[in-house]
């Protein structure tokens, strides 16, 4: 699975510019071509996502297989590269040639959506029920569910239980207990606190949690919520207990300082515990992220894919589709692919079954009881405003702007006024 830690930072000017383009092909992508479809038996559909991972792209191979055979038809499978994904999708869209059964990161739905492209899943009795609030919202567009993703990610905080006994420090569970905690495990060599602070929509993904949890929104960044959430990013480098260095970090770089034991703590995901779980020697623990003060409610970003149906030319392709989907999407496929990429099924109850089973991911399936996708508030003027939160980000962390400053620059960015 790609995972959610790489998918804010893609495909930025493609997001910026995607709206317009799919408004021009708004009136056109309606009725595919039958991608080769006989009248008779629908004997095999085409299925495009980006997991072009060797091994990922076997695991989706094999699941994809499975589901196909359970529908009678045979799935041809085929990965673009993260970034070539909505540009093959809007050239598709155009010539008509739109795969039976597409892949999309979940920020993108909306946007295809938007143009009449995909078919609404009930249209083929595909079951939605059980699925948490969020993951829900992230397939639907103007109140149809147009895409589900069997399971998701999103982020929590990691830290080295060894360092935290040595110093005699607390996992921590308010900012005010972070930062004190931070700058205990801080010493020469040694930070206390990483975060990915870089200045694409992986920035962004990192600081969600900080201001939703604080009651802060993107459709209104320049309130004193907001401004608490990016105080407490400046506080902790200023402190010395987070590198001036995270302005350019991506996760993958945290997870490395975090390995070489170079950070104490650090917000990342749970597509790095299969390599956490590798190394040798590094005793890990893994909890919800801090929140401002007790009794605050955390609210992460959620993360992931969904799979959805294409309108084509063939509604006997289409319903096919539907049922691979369905598949997909049912407890037993949910929860091996989960256990195969360290994701969170979507439906609560299996999620349920699997922290108990993986109890590593116990914090990830809590935080993705009350996750938000991206897109719920602005829809597809959500790239704008993503945008202006890191751009807020570098500013208030290098000390160019206050964050109040710097989330009024933000709120403009995102208006675009």
């Amino acid at each position: 699975m790609i995972s959610p830690a790489r998918l804010p930072a893609r495909r930025i000017a493609a997001l910026l510019t995607g709206t317009v383009v799919l408004a021009l092909l708004a009136t056109g992508c309606g009725g595919g071509t039958d991608a080769g479809s006989t009248a008779g038996e629908v004997t095999s559909i085409t299925a495009l996502d980006y997991y072009t991972d060797a091994s990922e792209h076997a695991q989706w191979s094999e699941r994809l297989t499975a589901c196909g055979k359970s529908a009678g038809v045979t799935v041809e499978h085929t990965s673009v590269p993260g970034a070539s994904l909505i540009p093959k999708v809007l050239q598709q869209a155009s010539s008509r040639t739109l795969p039976d059964l597409l892949m999309l990161d979940n920020p993108d739905l909306q946007q295809i959506a938007q143009t009449g492209a995909l078919a609404p899943l009930d249209q083929y009795g595909v079951d939605t029920s059980g699925f948490a609030k969020g993951i829900l919202s992230a397939g639907t567009y103007r109140g149809k569910v147009y895409g589900l993703a069997p399971s998701v990610g999103t982020i929590a905080l990691f830290y080295n239980k060894d360092m935290l006994s040595e110093a005699g420090v607390a996992v921590p569970r308010t900012w005010d207990e972070l930062k004190a905690a931070a700058a205990k495990l801080t010493r020469p060599g040694r930070y206390g606190m990483a975060v990915d602070a870089n200045a694409t929509f992986e920035g962004t993904w990192q600081f969600l949690p900080f201001l939703w949890s604080n009651g802060g929104d993107e459709k209104r960044l320049d309130t004193p919520q907001a401004a608490q959430a990016l105080q407490l990013w400046v506080d902790l480098v200023k402190s010395g207990s987070m590198s001036k260095s995270v302005l350019n970090w991506t996760q993958a770089d945290l997870h490395d300082q975090f390995v070489a034991g170079k950070t104490a703590m650090m917000l990342n995901g749970p597509w790095r515990i299969s390599a956490l779980n590798e190394t040798k020697n590094l005793h890990w623990g893994v909890a919800p992220i801090p929140v401002r003060r007790t009794g605050q409610t955390l609210v992460t970003p959620l993360g992931g894919e969904v799979w959805t149906v294409p309108k084509t030319a063939s509604k006997a392709r289409q319903e096919k589709a539907a049922q691979v989907l369905a598949c997909l999407n049912d407890p037993t496929h949910m929860l091996a692919l989960a256990k195969q990429n360290f994701t969170v099924p979507s439906r609560t109850a299996v999620a349920a079954q699997y922290a108990e089973q993986v109890p590593s991911m116990a914090a990830f399936v809590k935080s993705v009881e009350e996750a938000r996708d991206r897109t719920g508030e602005l829809g597809v003027k959500w790239p704008k405003a993503a945008t202006g939160i890191y751009t807020a980000i570098q500013s208030a962390l290098t000390g160019q702007q206050t964050p109040e400053e710097a989330l009024k620059h933000a709120q403009q960015i995102a208006t675009g006024s």
